[in-house]
């Protein structure tokens, strides 16, 4: 690859290289303060041209790596950044083996954390987001990482993906030099990454026991409401939120089901995010201490 950046999130190591010298500009800028691997990568992203002539013209970017997913359609080079996080996520899903990984956003407070996982639309990423500017810990948006012996949560501060009105109500709240470009006409709509704060990539080392389980659900017509999940519902909705749960076999299913025994799970349903914030915090005031 012409270009290239290598990143340290969590305990995970990222090489990302481009044939286009703007998608790694864009990406280097977005994880600014970021350190470099302790060790080699343990995954790398290839951004290629679609067609070898559509390096230069109307320009498309394929993602590929040591993992691929075949039939997957390329982006337009303005949506390469787009393409670089797609691509981290794709290595993460199909190669990462050392914990169990979850399609969750985690957040931390007092070495406990919260774990809210849920559909796409959900508000997760939104929620996260706005609980690491107001005293809690980001320790993840895309993927949390369980480890497979001790039960704890370890953190992969990746940039936080906002799509649409989340975008505005983010802007307001944090500088501007922590937000990406904005990234208009994706395939999810506008989108716009937030690079989380100095404290929490600061603290990407640091894992935190579980200690609450979150399904929240947006809905402008929903009315505000808190209902106790039990335990063989959490269990199947996790398992279906994980990439590599079937793959672990019983390591997988020894780790999940330790998670399930030790943490309290609630659905929520909010209407807006005043709302939701209110929940969080009445429903983490109590938990036991």
């Amino acid at each position: 690859m012409r270009h290239q950046v290598q990143l340290q999130i969590g305990p995970v190591a990222l090489r990302v290289g481009s044939q286009w010298a703007g998608p790694i500009k864009a990406l280097t800028r977005l994880y600014e303060g970021y350190p470099q691997p302790r060790a080699p990568c343990d995954f790398t992203v290839r951004l290629e041209p679609d067609k070898p002539w559509r390096r230069w013209v109307r320009p498309s970017v394929a993602v590929g790596g040591d993992y691929r997913l075949p039939g997957s359609v390329p982006l337009a080079l303005r949506h390469g950044l787009l393409a670089a996080e797609l691509g981290m996520n794709l290595q993460m899903a199909l190669g990462h083996k050392r914990h169990l990984l979850l399609h969750a956003s985690s957040v931390e407070r007092d070495g406990r954390a919260l774990l809210m996982t849920g559909e796409s639309g959900a508000g997760k990423s939104t929620l996260a987001a706005l609980l690491g500017e107001r005293g809690w810990r980001l320790m993840g948006d895309e993927f949390a990482l369980l480890d497979l012996d001790d039960g704890t949560l370890h953190p992969f501060p990746r940039a936080i993906s906002l799509k649409n009105g989340s975008i505005a109500m983010l802007e307001s709240e944090v500088e501007g030099r922590r937000l990406g470009p904005r990234l208009d006409g994706t395939p999810k709509g506008v989108i716009r990454h937030l690079r989380p704060n100095a404290g929490a990539i600061a603290a990407m080392a640091e894992p935190a026991a579980p200690a609450l389980i979150l399904f929240p659900r947006f809905g402008a017509d929903l009315v505000p409401a808190v209902r106790n999940v039990g335990a063989a519902e959490v269990f199947v909705r996790l398992t279906q939120a994980s990439t590599n749960y079937v793959t672990l076999g019983e390591r997988g299913f020894d780790a999940l089901t330790r998670l399930v025994v030790s943490s309290p799970a609630r659905a929520i349903d909010y209407n807006d995010t005043v709302n939701a914030l209110a929940l969080v915090e009445t429903l983490w005031a109590e938990l036991p201490r």
